[in-house]
């Protein structure tokens, strides 16, 4: 591997269950926090998450959204559990949220 390279990242999970699991310090980086930063703002209550199913031309693949204050990371995961696509954004305040 060439300096400055990383590694690719393994596909996500899901549980026995299908719900994809998120790996806190995973997640943790793509804010640019520690993993125990973003599991105190999780106890806090101060990080929400949605999935979606992609339909149609998208069946197979699933978009994964973790909101905290203006910060929204989304990703596209493909069937396999990889990522096609991913994003952080500054998103418009929803009312007061505190500290993300």
């Amino acid at each position: 591997m060439a300096t400055g390279e990383t590694s690719p990242e393994l596909p996500f999970t899901r549980d026995a269950d299908g719900s994809f699991v998120l790996d806190a310090v995973r997640l943790s980086r793509r804010f640019g926090w520690s993993a125990e930063e973003l599991r105190e703002l999780m106890r806090r209550g101060l990080v929400t998450s949605r999935v979606e199913r992609g339909e149609g031309e998208d069946a197979g693949r699933w978009r994964l959204s973790v909101l905290c204050g203006n910060r929204r990371w989304q990703a596209v995961i493909a069937a396999d559990g990889t990522v096609a696509e991913e994003q952080l954004e500054f998103v418009p305040s929803q009312g007061r949220r505190d500290h993300c």
